[in-house]
């Protein structure tokens, strides 16, 4: 797993045609904005769980919050 840190405006690209940017930040909730091409689905992960790979499913049912990132 990579973890980045992007302020308000800054931006991740993801595979040269996903662009994820950071919209705001208000108390606990972060917006993103998320340009990708129409044939690339995009969901919630929290909605997905179904086609979510197990390892990932696995992965997440072990792990512990970041404390900074608590109760977001």
């Amino acid at each position: 797993m990579l973890v980045l840190s992007r302020k308000v405006g800054e931006s991740i690209v993801i595979d040269g045609d996903i662009v994820v940017s950071v919209s705001s930040v208000q108390g606990g909730r972060v917006k993103l904005c998320i340009e990708a091409p129409r044939d690339k689905r995009i969901s919630r992960g929290e909605l997905d769980e179904t086609s979510m790979p197990a390892i990932l499913r696995e992965t997440r049912a072990v792990s512990k919050p970041v404390p900074q990132f608590a109760g977001m």
